[in-house]
């Protein structure tokens, strides 16, 4: 499982014109599933997005995790996150989780999230979608459940 996390004052996510999610400063996920991600997989990544330490503390260092700052999450589906190009110019999707079973692993991720206490704004699973980022810093971490980064 991957992650691009990004800091954020704000973030909205659009499907067909109509915003879907939409928070003010925390955290918004890119999320990319992948055909071997097992149960592991999702707890390492949220375990990473619920403590990451990367909100600043009263002397200005990245120390502070997002439930400190009463920060919320917005999580957008993007397989893209597997695309490989090393060989070629298009990218190759084979590692990409598809449909049914992405969507399951998805599903619980934003449980998970939810039971720790934070408020958890989505975009549409598999639909084309716009994102609005306000990256604060910036803050960009990638996560790879791997470990492969």
């Amino acid at each position: 499982m991957r992650a691009v996390i990004q800091r954020v004052t704000s973030s909205f996510v659009r499907v067909e014109g109509r915003i879907t999610g939409s928070i003010g400063k925390g955290f918004m996920v890119l999320i990319g599933i992948s055909t071997d991600d097992k149960d592991e997989d999702l707890s390492y990544i949220e375990e990473k997005i619920s403590g990451l330490r990367v909100f600043e503390d009263e002397d200005g260092k990245m120390n502070l995790p997002l439930s400190d700052v009463g920060g919320e999450i917005l999580v957008v589906s993007q397989f893209t996150l597997y695309g490989d190009a090393r060989k070629g110019r298009r990218p190759s999707f084979i590692r990409a989780a598809k449909g049914t079973e992405a969507e399951a692993i998805y599903e619980e991720l934003l449980m998970r999230l939810r039971s720790r206490g934070f408020r958890v704004e989505t975009g549409e699973f598999g639909e084309m979608m716009e994102v609005t980022i306000v990256n604060d810093g910036p803050v960009t971490i990638l996560l790879d459940s791997e470990k492969k980064f």
